[in-house]
């Protein structure tokens, strides 16, 4: 988390985990003055905890900032973290899901639209694929499940905010480990807009 600046005023950005780095990067090049809060992005496979841990942690740390951010999309909650949002009087990230944040609402709408069966990996999963995706799976104990788990699925999109020859193969390498076709759609430079939206 950042220092404190005397004598200005101090935002916490409550946000999804997978956001962090990101987040960080825009934070510092901006030069604001905001705290992150990052909540466990492996919260995601539970989205319905996702809406009561950024309630615990609005009340937890109200008393110590001046203003609060919600570095969220729907993500799942169907609407319960819009209820927080509006309960305290807070901004969240607009879109559906982060999805939306790193490409765009229109982009991913055409994305599904041109092949339902997408699985799409931002850069976060992309380097942290094998602990959020295959062992949450369970894939490293039972590979077998593999082709049960992704079986409607026809390829793998890789979101690339930061397209690099280790990320690229990393990328490569999720996606034939899931059998799939990979494709990448260069998706770089949306967040900070976003944030700027909720961190004014």
């Amino acid at each position: 988390m950042s220092s404190r600046s005397p004598g200005k005023p101090r935002t916490a950005l409550i946000l999804c985990g997978a956001l962090s780095a990101d987040a960080t990067a825009w934070i510092e090049e901006s030069g604001r003055d905001v705290d992150i809060h990052p909540l466990p992005p492996l919260l995601h496979n539970r989205p319905e905890r996702i809406a009561p841990e950024v309630e615990r942690l609005v009340l937890e740390l109200r008393e110590r900032y001046d203003d609060i951010a919600i570095g969220y999309a729907d993500c799942g909650t169907h609407g319960a973290l819009d209820e927080v949002c509006q309960r305290h009087g807070l901004r969240r990230l607009v879109g559906q899901h982060c999805y939306d944040i790193y490409a765009g609402e229109q982009q991913m709408a055409a994305i599904w639209e041109a092949e339902p069966g997408t699985y799409v990996l931002t850069d976060f999963l992309v380097l942290s694929f094998d602990r959020v995706v295959w062992r949450e799976l369970g894939l490293d104990r039972h590979p077998e499940l593999r082709d049960d788990y992704f079986r409607h699925y026809s390829r793998v999109v890789w979101l690339a905010g930061r397209r690099t020859p280790d990320l690229e193969r990393a990328a490569q390498r999720a996606a034939e480990r899931l059998g799939l076709p990979l494709e990448i759609v260069d998706a770089p430079g949306r967040l900070g807009p976003a944030l700027r939206a909720v961190v004014p």
